[in-house]
């Protein structure tokens, strides 16, 4: 089933009306109960069923980043943050691969404009994995081709993906090509998308948080890949004319932020509902819900949570009002976008570990979605995009700026 979201909601710049994402967001709220109560299914399989992913693609989740001139909606970023987070808000492991199967999009604009028409020449429906670690090496091959090895970790959704996409190192008889810093700087980088049924998968996802994500390594050995289907990363210019397309490295931290901050909304709704149980906690002399110890924390939480919810709500706006004038490509606007997604993401961490400690010994159980929302933020926190080393870029850009 397709979605009923169509080219008649959008707007002459490309954009989905607000009618038609309020749709979307009603049609995700629908899928809630059944979601919810199926979390525990989704971490023992280590993936999301494919009669899900299917719902997920017939009420347009996959199509919020593909174009307008292809048949998709083409969101503003403020717009497609709310349905990454809406579905984050539920389970995690369905707002991240719902979020990577949209935002891996992305990138397909930036290969050539025919292999582009040709990914999408189904529909703009497209499901996108990938990695954007460069453990592959490409190297030239006979015919213009190029001969690609390697092994990629963290594929999220690469069972029900469409096409997967990898980054490699470029080499020329087995050593790397410098890139355009020269000899000095890193090698050259380029990325590739093949159709996932050419891609070995590996089960490897056995892991402590984002368990129903399929995150698993997926691998190519001298595979024959044409030049048509590689990109340069950066360097290569957009097939699309968008704002959406123009800066993707830059989107990446916000759009992880809104998986962080709906996640963080869940457990703050999830702890709200265990205290309207009646719950009793030991040695307690009222209910949780009548302490003025567990309203004062519970007040705390909430206020952390909307702090992380308004900065986020901030960076995207300021980051999208740059993309539409054409400005987002800048390394200080980068600096900034990745500053905010690292505090951002902690923020949430943070929240969803005091919301299982202040739930007591009930969060402990495998029954519990806070035990299950504290091991996923955790583990979205660890990614490399919001990851706590990459401070250093904000810190060197305000020096810089002293100077």
């Amino acid at each position: 089933m397709r979605s009923q979201i169509s080219l008649r909601d959008a707007n002459p710049f490309g954009l989905a009306s607000a009618a038609a994402v309020e749709r979307m967001l009603a049609d995700i709220r629908g899928l809630a109960p059944d979601i919810a109560a199926r979390a525990a299914e989704f971490e023992a399989a280590r993936r999301i069923p494919l009669e899900l992913v299917e719902t997920l693609r017939s009420i347009g989740v996959f199509r919020i980043f593909a174009p307008r001139s292809h048949g998709g909606l083409e969101l503003a970023l403020p717009q497609a943050v709310e349905i990454i987070a809406a579905l984050s808000r539920i389970d995690g492991s369905v707002g991240w691969d719902a979020m990577i199967g949209s935002t891996s999009g992305l990138f397909l604009p930036l290969l050539p404009r025919e292999t582009y028409d040709r990914i999408l020449d189904d529909g703009p429906d497209v499901i996108c994995a990938g990695s954007i670690t460069p453990t592959g090496t490409a190297e030239p091959a006979p015919g213009g081709a190029w001969r690609v090895s390697g092994r990629w970790p963290f594929a999220s959704g690469c069972e029900h993906a469409d096409w997967i996409l990898g980054f490699c190192v470029v080499t020329r008889d087995g050593r790397p090509v410098p890139g355009p810093g020269g000899e000095a700087g890193p090698p050259r980088i380029r990325g590739f998308a093949l159709p996932a049924r050419d891609w070995r998968i590996e089960d490897t996802w056995h892991v402590a948080g984002l368990k129903g994500t399929g995150s698993h390594h997926v691998s190519l050995q001298d595979a024959l890949v044409p030049e048509e289907q590689f990109f340069d990363f950066p360097g290569s210019r957009p097939s699309q004319q968008g704002p959406l397309y123009q800066a993707v490295r830059h989107l990446l931290p916000l759009l992880h932020g809104a998986f962080c901050t709906g996640m963080a909304e869940g457990a703050l709704a999830e702890l709200v509902a265990l205290a309207g149980t009646g719950r009793q906690q030991l040695r307690a002399l009222v209910p949780m819900r009548e302490s003025e110890v567990f309203q004062s924390d519970l007040g705390r939480i909430a206020a952390g949570v909307r702090a992380a919810r308004a900065y986020h709500r901030a960076q995207v706006e300021s980051h999208w009002r740059h993309a539409v004038a054409g400005t987002l490509q800048d390394d200080a606007l980068y600096a900034e976008g990745t500053q905010a997604g690292i505090w951002i993401a902690g923020a949430c961490v943070h929240a969803a570990d005091a919301c299982f400690t202040l739930a007591g010994g009930a969060a402990l159980y495998d029954s519990s979605p806070l035990q299950r929302r504290l091991r996923d933020l955790h583990a979205a926190a660890q990614h490399a995009v919001v990851h706590q080393r990459h401070y250093v870029e904000a810190g060197r850009a305000l020096l810089d700026r002293a100077v």
